[in-house]
């Protein structure tokens, strides 16, 4: 993304010469304004059924993986998720996390963020205030109808979890999944300036835009709403602790992040004795770490994993779609158009993160976490720990400084 937000500066800079800007639109969904899960889900999916591009024959399943959905265990619980996925993702990011939840005695629901679900052009136009407020809403009907409430988001959605937690003392525990405290983009802050004059950083190429239940390329406005999100959430914590029990999850390699510093704000920001950042990648823990900290290689060469991805962590290797011998293959990867090919045509491949390059080696996205029925028993020791502490105090501001 760096190389062509350098380029689309560039650009930008030399049309302003011709005051040409891009034309705004909101198409999004209708997200607030409801006092219910089912009539919120059920009109979000009667919005995803008119204005979504199918991209498949099968659009009964498009439609439910691309809408909110609630499930409970077979059971009665007094407690619930509200899980919040990323940026040109959708809520079926969370089908492998949802199940293991519900197995585990929790009730999970999830929402469709604005300009989701349908074409990566409705997200022109959407703003993160529309994200917050679905967030915030729901999470209120949430705890009309649980007791016991806790969040999780992946990336995006992890910025506007914790953005929200920090000021519900009611909210019991978070889940986050490569949380997007901060990218390593250091020219990220340029976008929403940016979205006003370019509508796309990489013009959409319509073999590619996107897949059943993603994004592959989203508006330049996308990215200036990321970036929002991310300038919320760091404002969000600055100089105060956060003293919930929580779950941060990280790969070393991830192409998206500034993962040494969102280790930082683990560290320092998040202040509960039974939270856990579980840290996949080759480096060994710096000397210091806290036991708080557990980590597992990201290098697996007998499953020809190079290095994990930003997006793998969510799901289970026995994912039918995603999993190790899933369906779909991510060949897209950063790599060169005969390197793709050979990917595309079923040749043999390795699995990493975006845009890593190896002699020899043909890389495909990895979509599939190998640890991930340990990752979850981390999970659940740490959700178990949340009901056994009958007092989760307040937030409190502290004088240290930022990391």
């Amino acid at each position: 993304m760096l190389s062509i937000l350098k380029t689309s500066v560039l650009l930008t800079a030399l049309s302003l010469f011709n005051f040409g800007c891009a034309a705004q639109q909101n198409s999004s969904a209708p997200s607030t304004g409801y006092t219910g899960f089912q009539t919120y889900a059920q009109a979000s999916q009667d919005w995803v059924k008119r204005n979504r591009n199918f991209q498949t024959d099968n659009t009964s399943s498009e439609l439910k993986w691309n809408s909110p959905y609630e499930l409970r265990p077979s059971t009665p619980t007094n407690k619930a998720f509200l899980l919040i996925h990323g940026l040109g993702d959708s809520p079926w990011s969370f089908t492998d996390i949802s199940k293991e939840l519900v197995r585990n005695g929790y009730a999970v629901r999830t929402v469709l963020l604005s300009g989701h679900g349908t074409k990566p052009e409705d997200l022109v136009g959407v703003s993160l205030e529309d994200w917050q407020g679905i967030v915030r809403e729901q999470v209120q009907i949430l705890h009309n109808d649980f007791s016991e409430v806790y969040i999780g988001g992946f990336s995006t959605g992890a910025n506007l979890a914790l953005e929200y937690a920090v000021n519900d003392p009611e909210i019991q525990g978070l889940l986050l999944f490569s949380p997007a405290f901060r990218s390593n983009e250091y020219l990220d802050w340029v976008t929403p300036w940016l979205a006003h004059f370019r509508t796309w950083l990489r013009k959409p190429d319509e073999t590619s835009v996107q897949s059943p239940f993603r994004y592959h390329n989203v508006p330049t406005n996308g990215f200036a709403q990321f970036y929002r999100s991310s300038a919320a959430v760091r404002k969000a914590i600055k100089n105060r602790k956060y003293n919930r029990p929580s779950v941060l999850i990280l790969t070393e390699h991830d192409s998206v992040l500034d993962v040494g510093y969102i280790k930082k704000v683990f560290n320092h920001n998040f202040s509960n004795a039974a939270s856990r950042l579980i840290w996949y990648g080759r480096s060994e823990p710096s000397k210091g770490t806290s036991s708080r900290v557990l980590t597992r290689t990201d290098y697996l060469p007998q499953e020809r994993i190079s290095q994990f991805s930003h997006m793998g962590i969510l799901f289970s290797p026995q994912n039918r779609l995603y999993g190790k011998n899933g369906s779909i293959r991510i060949c897209r990867n950063g790599q060169t158009e005969e390197e793709t090919a050979i990917c595309n045509s079923g040749g043999e491949v390795w699995f990493s993160d975006w845009g890593y390059r190896e002699d020899g080696k043909v890389h495909a996205r990895l979509t599939y976490n190998p640890y991930f029925d340990w990752q979850m028993s981390i999970i659940k020791d740490v959700l178990d720990e949340a009901e056994r502490q009958p007092e989760y105090g307040s937030l409190r501001n502290v004088r240290s400084a930022n990391p």
